[in-house]
C-alpha cells in the first residue's frame, strides 16, 4: 500500500464550520479578488492527487461595496478640469478683448504708463514722443542707492537716439501683448536707445569720485560721562569708476531705464580698527577745552571759539603715524570739525569767510601735535566802493590801502571813474599769501615815518625809519612779509639793500618788490641816506638802519603782517 506524503483531513475537520468575520461597512477593506490557484493534474506515476473535500456549512465571503470616497474623488477632478478650462478660456479672451480695446483706444499713441528714461511718454504719438525725449532727455540721475546728484547727460558722454527710444515706447503692448495690462494700468519701463562716449563719462566719474564717497571713519576715542571710551571703526564707499563705465557700455538702455544710472560702489575699510592706545592721551587732552583762534590779520583782531570736552571729545579718532611708539596718532574726524566752525563763521559779517578746509587741517593737526589752540585765519570778499565827487582811482587806491594798478586791474583796466559808479575793490588778501602769526605785527607810519614791532600785543621795537618819495611812495595797506634777501640789488638805481625783506608788490605780476632794508650802497663803497632816517628818502622802500634791518630780519618770518599806515 503506497503511503501518500500528504496530510490528508479527517472527517471531522471537514465537516467543521468555518468562521467569517465580518466588518462594518466604514471598516471594510478595498481588494480585488485574488483568483484560486487550478489543482494540478492527476499523478501519472500511481499516486493519486488528494481530494477537494468540500466545505459544508461554508457561505460565500461578500464581496465589499466601492466606497463612496472614489466616487466623490473622481467628481470633483473633472469639476476642477471644467473650472480650469474655463478660467483658461476667459483669460484668452480677456486678453483678446484687452488687445483689441487697446489697439481701438490708442491705435496711433503710446499707452498711458508707458516711460522711457524716466520720461512720461503716455497717449502720445511716435513723433510726439520723440520730442519730449530730446527736450527732456538733459540731465541724469546719478545714485549710489543712498543719495542722488543731477549731471547734464552730455557731460556724462550719452547720447539719446530719440526716434528709436520713442518706436519701442509705441511697441510697448503690441509686439508684446503681455504688456498691455501694465501699460494701461500700471508703469512700464522702456529702455532708452542710448550712445555712450566712454572717455567722456569715464572722466566725469573720475573728476567728481569725492562727491560720490563716503569716507571710512577711523576707531576714535570719546568722552562719556567724563570717561574716555573707544569708538568703533566704520567702513566707507568710493565710486567704482571702470565697473560703473562697463556696466553703462554693456547695456546701456537697462542702465537707464528709469532714467537713474546707479554707481557701481566699492567699500573702503578704514586704517585704523583698534584705538584703545590713545586713550590715555585722549584723556590728557581732553582734561582741556578746543580753543580755536580766530585771526583777523586785517583788523589784528582775535577772537576764541571754545568748545568743552564733551563736545569736541566726539570728534576724535586715530591716524596711521610710523612715527609715533603706538603707531597711532590722535585726530578728529573731519566732518564733526567741519559743521562745528560752520555754525561759529555765521557770526562774521558778510565780507568775511573762513576757509573751511584750511581751518578743518588746522584743527586737526593741532589735535595731533597734542595741542587744544588751533588757529583759524579770517578772510576777506572783494568790495564795492562807489565813486564819490572828487575821486580819482589813485586816491581811491591810497584811502582803501591798495596799490592803485590793482584796482585797475580788477575793474577790466580802467583807469578813470565817474560819480556814482560802482567800482570793485580786490580783497586785502591779494597781498597776503602766508597763514601769518597772530603774535607778531609790523606797523609803518608815513606820517610819522616811524617803525614799531609787537609781539604778544606789547610794543617790542620802535625806531625811526624812511619811506618812498612823492614820485615813487610807499603805498598804505596790510600786507605781510614775503621773502628774505640778504642782500638784493635794485638794477633800476644800481642799488644793494642789506636785510632786505620784502613787503608787497606795486605792479601786479612785476618782479619787483618794495619792502625794508638797511642803508643801501651804490658802487660796493658808497654807503647812501646814513643822515635821512625820518625822512622821505626810498624809491618805495622802508629803511631802517643796518643794526634795527639785521634785527627785523631775524626776528619777522614770512607771513608776519605789514600795516603801512597812511
Amino acid at each position: 500500500m503506497m503511503i501518500s506524503n500528504k496530510r490528508a483531513y479527517s472527517q471531522a475537520q471537514a465537516t467543521q464550520p468555518i468562521r467569517v468575520r465580518s466588518y462594518p461597512p466604514q471598516q471594510q477593506r478595498i481588494a480585488a479578488p485574488i483568483p484560486r490557484r487550478a489543482a494540478p493534474p492527476p499523478q501519472q506515476n500511481g499516486y493519486h492527487a488528494p481530494q477537494q473535500i468540500p466545505y459544508t456549512n461554508a457561505r460565500p465571503m461578500p464581496r465589499p461595496a466601492q466606497p463612496p470616497a472614489r466616487k466623490l474623488h473622481r467628481s470633483n477632478k473633472k469639476l476642477y478640469l471644467f473650472l480650469a478650462a474655463g478660467v483658461a478660456a476667459f483669460m484668452l479672451m480677456s486678453c483678446a478683448m484687452l488687445t483689441l480695446g487697446v489697439g481701438i483706444m490708442y491705435g496711433r499713441g503710446i499707452l498711458p504708463g508707458v516711460h522711457a528714461g524716466g520720461i512720461a511718454l503716455g497717449g502720445l504719438s511716435q513723433a510726439e514722443a520723440a520730442q519730449t525725449l530730446a527736450n527732456n532727455w538733459n540731465a541724469i540721475r546719478l545714485t549710489d542707492g543712498q543719495h542722488a546728484w543731477r549731471y547734464d547727460a552730455a557731460d556724462l558722454g550719452l547720447t539719446l537716439d530719440a526716434n528709436a527710444t520713442a518706436k519701442a515706447a509705441y511697441e510697448q503692448g503690441r509686439s508684446n501683448p503681455a504688456n498691455a495690462l501694465a501699460g494701461l494700468i500700471g508703469r512700464v519701463d522702456t529702455q532708452p536707445v542710448v550712445q555712450v562716449d566712454a572717455t567722456t563719462l569715464q572722466n566725469t566719474l573720475t573728476t567728481n569720485a569725492d562727491q560720490f564717497a563716503q569716507p571710512a571713519v577711523n576707531a576714535g576715542v570719546k568722552l562719556v560721562s567724563g570717561n574716555v571710551t573707544t569708538t568703533p571703526p566704520q567702513n566707507g564707499r568710493t565710486v567704482d569708476v571702470a565697473a560703473t563705465v562697463a556696466k553703462v557700455q554693456q547695456n546701456p538702455g537697462a542702465s537707464l531705464a528709469d532714467g537713474r544710472l546707479t554707481l557701481v560702489m566699492q567699500t573702503v575699510a578704514p586704517t585704523v580698527t583698534d584705538s584703545s592706545p590713545m586713550v590715555e592721551q585722549a584723556k590728557h587732552l581732553l582734561s582741556s577745552p578746543l580753543d580755536v583762534r580766530v585771526y583777523d590779520p586785517v583788523t589784528g583782531d582775535t577772537v576764541y571759539w571754545s568748545a568743552p570736552p564733551d563736545q569736541w571729545g566726539n570728534w576724535l579718532s586715530a591716524d596711521p603715524d610710523p612715527s609715533s611708539p603706538t603707531g597711532l596718532a590722535l585726530t578728529a574726524n573731519e566732518q564733526p570739525v567741519r559743521d562745528y566752525l560752520t555754525a561759529q563763521s555765521a557770526v562774521l559779517d558778510a565780507t568775511r569767510y573762513l576757509k573751511l578746509d584750511e581751518a578743518v587741517a588746522n584743527v586737526q593737526q593741532a589735535i595731533r601735535e597734542g595741542r587744544t589752540n588751533p588757529y583759524a585765519r579770517v578772510y576777506h570778499h572783494d568790495r564795492q566802493y562807489v565813486v564819490q565827487p572828487g575821486d580819482t582811482i589813485t586816491s581811491i587806491a591810497w584811502d582803501v590801502g591798495e596799490p592803485y594798478l590793482y584796482i585797475e586791474q580788477a575793474n577790466g583796466g580802467l583807469d578813470s571813474a565817474s560819480v556814482g559808479q560802482s567800482i570793485t575793490i580786490p580783497s586785502p588778501d591779494t597781498f597776503m599769501p602766508y597763514a601769518g602769526d597772530p603774535d607778531k605785527r609790523i606797523v609803518v607810519s608815513i606820517s610819522k615815518q616811524r617803525t614799531q614791532v609787537f609781539e604778544d600785543g606789547k610794543l617790542k621795537w620802535d625806531w625811526a625809519t624812511s619811506t618812498g618819495i612823492a614820485d615813487s611812495p610807499t603805498w598804505p595797506g596790510i600786507y605781510q612779509i614775503i621773502s628774505h634777501e640778504p642782500n638784493a640789488y635794485a638794477g633800476n638805481w644800481d642799488l644793494w639793500m642789506p636785510h632786505f625783506m620784502g613787503v608787497y608788490q606795486p605792479i601786479p605780476g612785476a618782479d619787483f618788490t618794495n619792502g625794508f632794508h638797511g642803508f643801501p650802497t651804490r658802487g660796493g663803497s658808497q654807503i647812501l641816506w646814513t643822515n635821512s632816517l625820518g625822512t622821505k628818502v626810498t624809491f618805495g622802500c622802508i629803511l631802517l638802519s643796518n643794526e634795527n634791518a639785521e634785527a627785523l630780519y631775524n626776528w619777522a618770518e614770512e607771513g608776519v603782517v605789514v600795516e603801512i599806515q597812511a
